[in-house]
């Protein structure tokens, strides 16, 4: 049983060290703020989910993994409305989409 806990924590670990790593590459390489908080929203929050379930899972404890569950969920509650807001004041004070943007949903018609 200890052999399988430990393949799902190495599992876990791995994947969420991709996504945070896509998340990171994400907010250098993309053009502008707008994908790069879309970058970091999306990615950083699965990538650190699925960190926190490896440490939740590798505690063994219930009430370990119960702490890590509730961090995973204030994540998916907070990041993507803090993201949205942020696009949000940017878009309001002016700042630009990037070139290859093709539409911009918050301009006033």
């Amino acid at each position: 049983m200890d052999y399988a806990i430990a393949l799902v924590v190495a599992f876990l670990l791995l994947a969420g060290s991709l996504f945070a790593l896509v998340a990171a590459l994400g907010v250098v390489r993309l053009p502008d703020l707008y994908t790069r908080m879309h970058a970091a929203s999306k990615a950083g929050t699965v990538g650190s989910g699925m960190l926190l379930f490896a440490a939740g899972v590798a505690a063994g404890e219930v009430s370990v993994f119960a702490r890590a569950l509730a961090g995973f969920v204030f994540f998916l509650l907070t990041a993507p409305v803090a993201a949205h807001l942020l696009a949000k004041a940017a878009h309001q004070s002016g700042y630009r989409l990037g070139p290859q943007s093709v539409r911009d949903d918050l301009a006033k018609r």
